[in-house]
């Protein structure tokens, strides 16, 4: 069984042949979500662009106005619409998309996204670039055309710098204001460490896109956002299989499996288990900023009720730190097998979720944050 203990005919040369027929597979793939989302059913991108159509005309309150998005978003020729529930700072990034033609700004936004991303995490992982191109967890943010690409170059950004650019490091996390639940984990891994710098400049840099946003697009829209939190509210309300299987925490797959009591439980369990991993990373990897950057980052997936797939990009850190970990120091029994099914997970789980009545991706988090922990103190040393 060494060809699974050690799967030693996984090379360098096959895994880029790999990488290269998955990119070509994610291409297809890729252009049949374009064709979907032109669609009647219509995309999660109508909910940006149609707020940004009503931002670059003036008229930014509009954007949480749920009259106006059917109206704007229906006049693409889609059937379905979509509320916008992102903070006013979002509307910064989405008014210059609502100038475009939507099957044009489509396009724009996932070259732009995915390219921000891909720039960070192959900034982070140089050589590895051909892992960042193809990983699936980006395929499928870009297939949704959603805010997964964008967020997730900022956790990447943020763990990838916070050694010596601490101050790019926090506003890279204040910046995560237009999706904060995304960012629940950065004031703990901040202060355990601190790193006062970094701190200061999420703090600061979510006060001014606040504040700006206010000034620039007035109260009104400002209120209109709070409005928005009751369509939040009724996507959560009640158990919707159809809603939670596409959730990827242990919170919804709680409520989906044993009800809201469970649910709730389990993610109060999970999101203390991120902190836990926030306070106590630097300690544990002898306060080397990359590693405790994947532990929390593999642990941000934990920490939030609200999160999907297309958010995931971002566990793209934590996958190719531990495969640097292996390149470096030796991997371990089976770790490899283990690396590929994770470096997947983000799709498969999503695609898988439907014909298993669950979503498997809250125990593949917890599987990679695993990993990575076990990659530090006494286990932190070269593997044969």
């Amino acid at each position: 069984m060494d060809w699974l203990r050690r799967a030693d005919w996984l090379t360098r040369e096959r895994v880029r042949g790999y990488a290269l027929l998955l990119a070509l597979a994610s291409l297809a793939l890729l252009a049949n979500s374009y064709l979907k989302a032109m669609g009647p059913a219509g995309t999660d991108f109508l909910a940006f662009w149609g707020a940004g159509q009503v931002t670059a005309e003036g008229a930014s309150a509009a954007a949480y106005d749920l009259a106006a998005q059917e109206r704007v978003q229906t006049g693409t020729g889609s059937e379905g619409w979509f509320a916008f529930v992102n903070p006013p700072p979002f509307l910064f990034i989405a008014a210059p998309f609502g100038m475009l033609p939507f099957a044009l700004a489509w396009i724009v936004w996932v070259a732009v996204t995915w390219g921000l991303w891909a720039w960070a995490s192959i900034r982070a992982f140089p050589r590895l670039w051909p892992l960042v191109i193809t990983y699936p967890g980006a395929l499928l943010a870009a297939g949704h055309a959603q805010t997964g690409l964008l967020t997730g170059a900022m956790l990447v950004l943020a763990a990838q710098h916070l050694a010596r650019r601490p101050i790019l490091s926090g506003a890279a996390i204040g910046a995560l204001v237009i999706k904060p639940h995304l960012a629940l984990l950065a004031p703990f891994w901040f202060a355990a460490a601190g790193k006062w710098r970094a701190f200061c400049a999420a703090g600061v840099t979510a006060l001014i896109l606040g504040a700006a946003s206010w000034l620039v697009f007035g109260s009104e829209t400002i209120a209109g956002y709070t409005t928005s939190w009751r369509a939040s509210g009724l996507l959560m309300e009640g158990i919707n299989p159809d809603f939670l299987l596409r959730m990827t925490t242990f919170y919804s797959q709680g409520r989906l499996l044993w009800g809201d009591g469970a649910g709730i439980a389990a993610g109060a369990v999970s999101g203390l288990l991120g902190v836990a991993v926030a306070l106590r990373a630097w300690r544990r990897f002898g306060g080397d900023a990359r590693a405790t950057g994947a532990a929390v980052l593999a642990a941000t997936a934990l920490a939030s009720p609200y999160l999907f797939n297309y958010d995931l990009p971002f566990l793209i850190f934590p996958t190719l730190w531990l495969v640097v970990q292996g390149l470096e120091r030796g991997f371990r029994p089976y770790e490899k097998l283990g690396l590929i099914l994770l470096y997947l997970a983000p799709y498969a789980t999503r695609a898988l979720a439907f014909p298993l009545g669950v979503n498997l991706m809250p125990l593949a988090a917890l599987a990679l944050l695993a990993l990575v922990w076990s990659r530090g103190g006494k286990l932190d040393r070269p593997v044969s």
